[in-house]
């Protein structure tokens, strides 16, 4: 994907030899420059061109960097904004964060400090675009409500599903335990020319051997002590549909060579039969395992391998996606809820459900949301109702006031201004004495 507006750098400052440097010290950098001396000129220049970040040089002659602050965001709400400070105008600083402004550095202050805060807004503003990518090649192709995130990861994975659901091409799916891979398969399904036939889940990891081949191939009348009437299967149970093999690296070798045969003849031969009978099924399989491994020790065929992974999926763990946390979050309160009851997260819930790194996976936010709705006694979720997330997480917040930065303090403020006043952005900024559309960007800025 390429960018067709580059990211473009606005500096302003009334000092020349300043934005000689400036110009200098990006010139490999990857954004486009635009320089202004004053605050006129910076107005003149953002009204005929598209700007991602301002560097604003607090004290200029005529219009100061203040002033300048209120009209640009008057001009455009969510454009980024840092200001330049001289030797103690932290206090400055202070009020032009809370006038908007998205941060601030001292000019006294290391390059390597400035150009750090840059390439934050930087690294912002490519995922921002690349999402709205991927949403615009979505948009219309994707249609599976149930497969919850607007990350990039999910984007790009749910691009690929609208793209190999069509296509009868077996599929594998890896990802670890409680990321969702059945939803996964069931997407596919829902994309595929099959959506219409039946889409049969078969955990392989469950079923126990003694009579596993019986449950996947069926068996004929007769066949062994018990069996008073033959059965289809589960593999023909799925003819003109979808067959999930869940956990198939779990299968035993002898299996396998059953489950080969039915892939490469497309026909199926019942526990008891000498009959084979043919079968129109897609497989999609999934496994937590590394089947690469598993074939190198010989657990594993290689032959299978190949005709199981035509096509390979990597499901993301919820650590990698992160801002998926609290859409599924509000995803399973939603399925939760008693019929009018509505719950909402408190937002230090919220600050420590995406503070952790949930080794269990979605599966594990699904169980902690669970137990917190049948604990909650009030429509907020507050941290007291989280159970079986590590202590450390409710020390995060004393933790973040001890590090001392401008940015901490107001993550702490706005998180207390939210939870005093039950979530109410107008009650909060009216609390916190700035304006609703700041404190609407600063939500966003820190993910509150």
């Amino acid at each position: 994907m390429e960018n067709t507006n580059p990211f473009t750098l606005l500096i302003v400052d009334d000092e020349e030899d300043i934005r000689l440097a400036m110009k200098r010290f990006f010139a490999r950098s990857p954004y486009h420059l635009l320089f202004a001396e004053d605050g006129m000129n910076a107005l003149d220049c953002l009204n005929q061109n598209h700007v991602d970040l301002i560097l604003l040089d607090l004290k200029m002659p005529g219009m100061n960097g203040l002033d300048v602050l209120d009209e640009i965001l008057e001009m455009k709400r969510d454009i980024k904004v840092i200001m330049l400070t001289g030797q103690g105008g932290v206090q400055d600083a202070v009020t032009a964060i809370k006038s908007g402004a998205t941060d601030f550095v001292e000019k006294s202050a290391s390059p390597d400090l400035l150009e750090e805060k840059i390439a934050h807004v930087y690294q912002s503003w490519q995922i921002d675009h690349e999402s709205s990518y991927l949403r615009e090649q979505l948009a219309g192709d994707f249609q599976f409500d149930e497969l919850i995130g607007e990350s990039p990861p999910m984007l790009k994975l749910k691009g690929m599903i609208a793209r190999l659901g069509p296509s009868d091409a077996s599929i594998l799916i890896q990802g670890r335990s409680g990321t969702g891979k059945e939803l996964v398969a069931l997407a596919i399904h829902a994309h595929s020319s099959r959506k219409s036939g039946v889409f049969i889940p078969v955990d392989c990891a469950a079923i126990n051997e003694t009579v596993i081949e019986s449950e996947l191939f069926g068996h004929s009348k007769g066949a062994f002590t018990g069996a008073e009437q033959s059965t289809l299967g589960l593999i023909r149970s799925a003819d003109k549909g979808t067959l999930f093999l869940d956990e198939v690296g779990e299968l035993s070798l002898s299996m396998q060579v059953k489950l080969l045969r039915t892939i490469q003849e497309r026909t199926v031969r019942p526990v008891g039969s000498i009959r084979s009978i043919p079968v129109d099924i897609r497989i999609v399989a999934a496994t937590n395992r590394n089947l690469v491994e598993a074939v190198a020790i010989g657990a594993f065929r290689q032959d299978l391998y190949y005709r199981l992974s035509a096509i390979t999926l990597h499901l993301p763990p919820l650590r990698e996606r992160s801002d998926d946390i609290i859409p599924l979050a509000y995803h399973f309160i939603e399925k939760l809820s008693l019929k009018g009851e509505t719950k909402v997260l408190s937002n230090k819930t919220a600050f420590m459900l995406r503070s952790y790194d949930w080794p269990g996976n979605v599966r594990e936010l699904s169980n902690i949301i669970q137990c917190a709705m049948a604990l909650s006694v009030t429509d907020i979720i507050m941290p007291t109702d989280l159970s079986g997330l590590p202590q450390s997480l409710y020390e995060l917040d004393e933790t973040a006031a001890e590090s001392g930065s401008l940015a901490d303090y107001e993550k702490l403020a706005i998180r207390s201004a939210l939870d005093q006043t039950s979530g109410s952005r107008r009650s909060a900024a009216k609390l916190l004495s700035i304006s609703e559309a700041t404190l609407y960007r600063r939500i966003r800025q820190y993910g509150l």
